[in-house]
């Protein structure tokens, strides 16, 4: 569905280029549900933009469902739904209208506009709020709308971009079953960008992005394993915490530690000789609690970049690697 070969694109701010996306190479298969995982500036919004036929590319190819995003823009647009990270819905309108609206700009049929408006309204739980204005309607009713208009001519690919940002908990959950049964309906590939990791979790592959470099594309499961079997999480004070780093890299040999806020310390447990226990007893400083867990994609992406994708922010690590999974 999606062919990447060589993607580059350079903003010229102020007369300085900036590298948005750095050559990157990727293949998204029918069907799929692909997430692009990275913080804010990673690149993803400039990434879905040229994939949309928003933006162009200074450098690179890029093809939907075989289609040259240059070449053939209109017929790329033709089989893409896309919900935005900002608000598109014409508040002025009601529901019905902001649905029918868009079946015009795709050609549908007036009996098709109105039996998919119907289904899809059901289907988000808006259809006893059809005739009602938009600008009545809360964030979350607002972003099941959107989602709701993106399907009305069944796309190949829908393509979000952080579609849930900004919404609490069960409204994340609720648009993600509508995504889930569309998708298993019509066959529909799915292209998310998002620094939600647990959305990223359920997806088939998903691609690391930082920089604008793509720096790991495989299953959540793998990604999880190269960091290791079990992740040691450390409690200790302020002052603890750079002995207990130095330790750690030379005497232990661990350089994959992040040093989190109010002395949390976190490193994947090595193989070999040293067990959590004994690792710790070696330690100096004052160690108030271990805990052992499962590596997360937050892991993941603190192995590859060097950064906590929760907290958006550096991390003291050096370690950075490039991955490249083959499935």
């Amino acid at each position: 569905m999606i062919e990447i070969e060589r993607l580059k694109k350079i903003f010229n701010v102020s007369g300085i280029p900036r590298i948005a996306v750095n050559t990157i190479d990727l293949s998204v298969r029918r069907g799929e549900f692909f997430a692009l995982l990275g913080p804010n500036g990673a690149g993803k919004t400039t990434t879905i933009s040229i994939l949309s036929t928003i933006l162009k590319p200074t450098e690179g190819r890029v093809f939907v469902d075989g289609h040259d995003v240059l070449q053939s823009p209109h017929l790329v647009r033709q089989n893409i739904g896309i919900i935005f990270q900002d608000p598109s819905l014409d508040d002025r309108l009601s529901a019905s209208e902001n649905m029918d609206f868009h079946g015009r700009l795709y050609g549908l049929s007036r009996p098709d506009r109105l039996k998919q408006s119907e289904a899809l309204l059901k289907m988000v739980d808006l259809w006893d709020r059809k005739h009602d204005l938009v600008r009545t309607f809360s964030g979350g009713m607002r972003r099941r709308l959107e989602i709701a208009r993106g399907l009305m001519h069944h796309p190949k690919l829908l393509i979000l971009d952080e579609p849930t940002i900004g919404l609490d908990p069960k409204t994340r959950r609720t648009i993600w079953e509508y995504v889930h049964l569309s998708r298993k309906q019509w066959g529909m590939t799915v292209f998310l960008t998002t620094h939600y990791l647990e959305e990223a979790d359920s997806a088939d592959r998903v691609g690391v992005m930082d920089e604008g470099i793509l720096v790991a594309v495989d299953t959540p499961d793998r990604l999880k394993k190269m960091v290791g079997p079990e992740i040691v999480v450390l409690g200790t004070d302020i002052q603890s915490m750079e002995p207990v780093r130095n330790f750690l890299e030379n005497q232990i040999g661990i350089l994959e530690i992040h040093l989190g806020s109010e002395g949390e310390i976190s490193f994947p447990l090595p193989h070999g000789e040293y067990n959590a226990i004994n690792i710790v007893r070696k330690l100096p400083g004052n160690i108030r609690s271990m805990t052992i867990r499962k590596p997360d994609l937050d892991d993941v992406f603190i192995q590859m970049t060097g950064k906590n994708m929760s907290l958006n922010q550096e991390n003291a690590s050096p370690f950075h690697r490039v991955y490249r999974g083959k499935l």
